[in-house]
């Protein structure tokens, strides 16, 4: 029969460990129409020329019809109703509490309820802002930029002070304003440098703040290092004042198909699609330069048994080889059966409940020969 030996409290230890993998988001990712997928879940009405947009797209890490395409994050935009965009819309709200919006804006609703979304996710209240602290000073993000990386390459957690975004706050080119910029324009660094000394907590875990890496008394957004969330203050990481030009899908006929005006009127008129398009084609070159990139944590919890087999232990195999018809055990040099002694070669170890049921097995890389002479002590490692 087999040889068991129970582990004494002293022979099992608990140990932790972590793995850090560097991720780079490539500009061409997030540019690019076959590597960035939408997802058209909103539909208008009868009013107007009618409007199909999504709520959300996500970046792929290369064309995302191929099936070993990888989602890398999801990215969107939200207002907090106290956001001047919504306060200068023309809203009204009806006797239930419904806010009514003018023609003129599009998915305004749906633009609240997604900063709502990852308020109630990240701040534990749908109703609170998301606010920035720089010294004495506190800035309230009431138009973001999120970005959700996926769990794939966030994993447990992103490493404090490893993140930065490259990014171009501006859409213009010298004397050229447009939502489909050509050419390339003056690019910002935006990081969590410092965030290791200044470390704050929020009900989604640790939080980290996004400076201007040229100017670290100026915060941008937040880096929700748990979740592997960022957010960005729209209206401090882009340039508010950029004339755009272009055509967008509008509800309305007269003045906004063909859109002409600042960012902020952007956001209002244009449909979420719309938005994601013109920040991830213009903001973000064409180029095969890094876009994003931070370092990952993968926390790994071990569980690590000390099998300690003494000289008089484990030299014996159940195997029904091992011995002879007579019962003898076989050995190598015919004729040695009276002095030869029992030696085995370990090349597994089980590992077995209370009631002898098998949990799990390990192997060893190579035999290890266990005699009467040899004291052994295996290490099985258990990482979960």
């Amino acid at each position: 029969m087999a040889i068991f030996k129970e582990f004494a409290a002293a022979d099992i230890k608990s140990a932790r460990s972590f793995l850090n993998q560097l991720v780079d988001v490539i500009n061409e990712d997030i540019s690019g129409s076959n590597t960035r997928k939408s997802y058209q879940v909103f539909v208008t009405g009868g009013v107007g020329p009618g409007v199909t947009s999504s709520l959300f797209q996500t970046v792929f890490d290369q064309d995302f019809t191929l099936q070993t395409a990888n989602p890398v994050f999801d990215i969107t935009f939200g207002f907090s109703s106290a956001s001047v965009i919504v306060q200068n819309s023309g809203f009204t709200i009806d006797s239930n509490g419904k806010y009514l919006f003018p023609s003129q804006s599009l998915m305004m609703r749906e633009k609240m309820d997604l900063y709502r979304l990852h308020a109630q996710s990240l701040l534990g209240d749908a109703a609170e802002e998301f606010t920035l602290t720089s010294g004495s000073t506190t800035t309230t993000i009431r138009e973001a930029l999120f970005l959700d990386f996926k769990r794939l390459f966030a994993r447990d957690q992103i490493k404090r002070e490893t993140f930065a975004i490259k990014l171009n706050p501006s859409a213009a080119l010298t004397g050229s304003y447009n939502l489909n910029r050509v050419g390339s324009a003056v690019t910002k660094i935006y990081s969590d440098i410092g965030s290791s000394e200044n470390k704050d907590f929020s009900f989604g875990g640790q939080v980290s703040t996004i400076v201007d890496s040229a100017n670290t008394a100026f915060p941008v957004g937040l880096l929700f290092i748990d979740k592997g969330i960022a957010v960005l203050d729209i209206s401090r990481s882009l340039d508010q004042t950029t004339f755009l030009s272009g055509t967008i899908r509008a509800m309305s006929t007269s003045g906004f198909t063909g859109f002409s005006g600042s960012l902020a009127k952007f956001l209002l008129s244009a449909s979420v699609d719309d938005v994601l398009d013109h920040i991830c084609s213009t903001r973000f070159s064409g180029s095969a330069a890094t876009a994003i990139t931070f370092q990952n944590i993968t926390n790994i919890n071990s569980t690590i048994y000390f099998c300690n087999l003494s000289a008089d232990e484990f030299n014996y195999s159940s195997n029904p080889t091992f011995r002879d018809s007579d019962s003898r055990i076989v050995v190598i040099d015919e004729g040695q059966e009276e002095t030869q002694k029992s030696f085995v070669f370990i090349t597994s170890i089980g590992l077995y409940d209370a009631n002898d049921n098998l949990l799990a097995v390990a192997k060893t890389s190579r035999p290890i020969l266990k005699d009467d002479e040899r004291n052994l002590t295996l290490k099985v490692r258990n990482d979960f």
